[in-house]
C-alpha cells in the first residue's frame, strides 16, 4: 500500500485570523483595502501592501478596494493620485473600479463627530498645539484635563458647527475625543479628531474648513466600505485601541479588524519622502522616477517587472517581527524572472574597431544566433558579419595578464557564433590609447560547421560596424554610499558620487532598432537592460542597467 503525500501549505498569522473569523461566522466576504495618502510616489514598501492586500481579496474570493486617505489637503495633489493608480494597477493589484476616497465621506465623518459629542465622548478644546503636548503627560506621567473638556453637549454641538462654518482660524480650535487623560497609551489621551484648516482640497474645492485626523477618519472609511480586516504596518498596533473605539462608539453594525504586520526595510536605499523630494527639488535625481530611486514607478522605469517584485515579497514573506533584507534580494529576483523570457543581445559599450585584414571588402554575411540559449522557443535570429567590427576596449590588451584568454597580440579567440580571428597587429592614438585592432580570420571555423581542427580558449562578443546602433547606456549603483550608511551625522544623505555612469557612444546590434520603451534584453556580459521610458526615442536610444550579470547572493532555501 502506498503513502500518499499531501502537499503542507503554510498560512501566515494574518490568513490563520482571517480563516479562523470565516469558520466562526464572524466574516461572510472578506474585504481588504490599500489606503495611501496621496502625498506623494509609492516605493517598494507599499507594494508589499497592496500585494498583501490585493492577495488576500483573491486567495478568499473577497473584494480589495483602493483607497486614497487624503484628509490633509496640504500635501495632496491630483499627479500623486494618478501615480498611485498607475503603479497599483501594474504591480498586480486588482482593484477593478473601486477607487474611493477618504474625501467622498466627510459628510458622514462630520455626522460621526456630532454623534460623539451627543454622547460626550467628544468635546472642542481651544488649547493650542504645545499646549495640548504639554497636557498630554509622557510615557511615565499621566496627563490632566484639558480646562475645557467639561463643556455641555450644547455648547461643544454650537462650537463644532462654527468651526465648520469657518469662523475660527487655522489653530483656534480643535475637536477631540474624551477617553481618558491617564491613559498608559499616549494615543487614547483625548487625541484631536478635528482641526481647522482653511485649506482647498483637491476633490472637494473649499466645501470644508475643518477636516479629521487620520486616526479618527481611518476606521470610518474602513466601516463604510464594509472592509473586514483593516491591514497595516505595526507602527499603528499602539493606534489599535483608538480604532476600535472609534468604531465601538460610532456603533457599527459589522465593524472591521486592524491587523498589524512588519514593514519591509530593505538596506541602503531611500523610502522616505521628505529626503526623495528633496533629491528631486535639488535636482540630483531625475524626478521621482529616477532609476536609482525605489519607488515603483522607478523600479518600472529602470527595468523590474511586476513579476520580478511579487516574487521577492514571497520570498520576504509577512511576519510580526521587524527585519532588513538585502537589495541583493530584489536584483536577484528580477535576474530569475528575466534569465529565460528576454532575448540575449550583443552590445558594446566601450567600442575600439576591429578590422579582419582578410576579409573580403564590400561582403556582408548574415549568421544564426539562437535569441536564448536556455530557451529555444525564443527562436533564432540573423545578425550581419562583415571586415569591420567593434569589440569591447577591456576584450583587448596590448600585455595581457596572467589567465588572459581575450583578445593581444598573436592570440586567437572565437567572435561569438561567428568565427576564429587572430590578433596580428594594432594601431594607437598620440595618447598611446588603442584605436583599432588588426586580425585575420579563419573561414574554416565558422560558427556551426563542425570544424575541431583547434580550439580557442576565449570568446568575445562584437556588433557589424557597417549595421550597428548608435546607443546611449546608462549604468547603475546604489544612489547611497553603501559602505558608509544611509545617513552622515548631520542627518543629510550620504550620497555616492557614482551612481549614474552615461554611456554615450556605444553600439547595439542591428535587431534592436526598433526596441521599444520598457522592452528588455540581456546584453551578453554586461548584464539586463531596459529601454529608458523617458529619454529614448527612435533616433536617440538609451538603455538603463537592470541589473548586472551575475550576483553571489544566493536565496535562504
Amino acid at each position: 500500500m502506498g503513502i500518499e503525500s499531501e502537499e503542507v501549505v503554510s498560512k501566515n498569522f494574518i490568513e490563520q485570523i482571517i480563516e479562523k473569523d470565516i469558520k466562526e461566522g464572524h466574516c461572510a466576504k472578506v474585504v481588504t483595502r490599500f489606503p495611501p495618502e496621496p502625498n506623494g510616489y509609492l516605493h517598494i514598501g507599499h507594494a508589499k501592501s497592496i500585494l498583501l492586500n490585493s492577495g488576500l481579496a483573491d486567495e478568499y474570493n473577497g473584494q480589495f478596494n483602493l483607497r486614497f486617505d487624503d484628509t490633509n489637503p496640504t500635501k495632496e495633489k491630483v499627479e500623486f493620485v494618478e501615480s498611485i493608480k498607475k503603479d497599483v494597477q501594474w504591480i498586480g493589484g486588482n482593484f477593478e473600479d473601486r477607487v474611493f476616497f477618504a474625501s467622498d465621506y466627510f459628510d458622514q465623518m462630520y455626522e460621526a463627530a456630532i454623534k460623539l459629542i451627543k454622547k460626550g465622548k467628544a468635546y472642542v478644546c481651544d488649547l493650542s498645539a504645545d499646549e495640548i503636548r504639554e497636557y498630554r503627560g509622557t510615557l511615565t506621567e499621566p496627563g490632566k484635563n484639558s480646562p475645557y473638556r467639561e463643556r455641555s453637549v450644547e455648547e461643544n454641538l454650537a462650537l463644532f458647527e462654527d468651526m465648520k462654518n469657518g469662523k475660527f482660524e487655522d489653530g483656534a480650535k480643535v475637536l477631540r475625543a474624551k477617553i481618558d487623560m491617564a491613559s498608559p497609551n499616549i494615543n487614547m489621551r483625548d487625541p484631536i479628531l478635528y482641526r481647522v484648516a482653511h485649506m482647498t482640497h483637491h476633490n472637494t474645492g473649499d466645501k470644508w474648513c475643518i477636516y479629521p485626523m487620520y486616526d479618527f477618519a481611518h476606521p470610518i472609511e474602513d466601516a463604510i466600505e464594509g472592509v473586514t480586516h483593516s491591514i497595516c504596518t505595526l507602527e499603528f498596533e499602539d493606534h489599535r485601541p483608538l480604532y476600535d473605539w472609534v468604531v465601538r462608539e460610532l456603533e457599527y453594525e459589522n465593524p472591521p479588524k486592524q491587523i498589524e504586520f512588519a514593514k519591509l526595510y530593505l538596506t541602503n536605499v531611500i523610502t522616505g519622502k521628505r529626503y526623495i523630494k528633496k533629491l528631486v527639488e535639488d535636482g540630483i535625481v531625475d524626478g521621482w522616477d529616477d532609476p536609482r530611486m525605489v519607488s515603483i514607478a522607478a523600479l518600472r522605469r529602470r527595468g523590474f517587472t511586476p513579476e520580478s517584485i511579487r516574487m521577492f515579497m514571497e520570498l520576504v514573506g509577512v511576519s510580526k517581527a521587524n527585519s532588513s533584507v538585502d537589495y541583493a534580494m530584489l536584483e536577484y529576483c528580477i535576474r530569475e524572472d528575466l534569465k529565460l523570457k528576454r532575448p540575449r543581445m550583443m552590445a558594446v559599450l566601450d567600442p575600439i574597431k576591429l578590422v579582419i585584414d582578410n576579409y573580403p571588402e564590400d561582403q556582408v554575411e548574415y549568421l544564426d544566433m539562437p535569441n536564448n540559449q536556455e530557451n529555444e522557443e525564443l527562436g533564432e535570429r540573423k545578425i550581419p558579419f562583415a571586415k569591420e567590427l567593434y569589440i569591447d576596449r577591456e576584450d583587448f590588451k596590448i600585455e595581457p595578464p596572467r589567465k588572459y584568454f581575450r583578445l593581444y597580440p598573436g592570440n586567437e579567440v572565437r567572435l561569438m557564433h561567428a568565427y576564429f580571428v587572430k590578433c596580428e597587429s594594432y594601431v594607437t592614438d598620440e595618447n598611446g590609447n588603442v584605436t583599432e585592432v588588426h586580425c585575420t580570420y579563419d573561414p574554416e571555423t565558422r560558427s556551426g560547421s563542425g570544424f575541431t581542427g583547434r580550439k580557442v580558449k576565449g570568446t568575445i562578443h562584437w556588433v557589424c560596424a557597417k549595421e550597428a546602433i548608435p546607443a546611449e547606456v546608462r549604468l547603475y549603483e546604489n544612489i547611497i554610499d553603501e559602505e558608509k550608511g544611509v545617513y552622515n551625522e548631520d542627518g543629510s544623505l550620504n550620497l555616492n558620487p557614482n551612481s549614474l555612469t552615461v554611456l554615450k557612444n556605444c553600439y547595439v546590434e542591428p535587431a534592436l532598432k526598433d526596441a521599444d520603451k520598457y522592452d528588455s534584453f540581456q546584453f551578453l556580459r554586461h548584464g539586463y537592460f531596459c529601454v529608458d521610458a523617458k529619454d529614448s526615442t527612435k533616433e536617440h536610444l538609451v538603455f538603463n542597467r537592470i541589473v548586472s550579470q551575475k550576483s553571489s547572493y544566493k536565496p535562504n532555501k
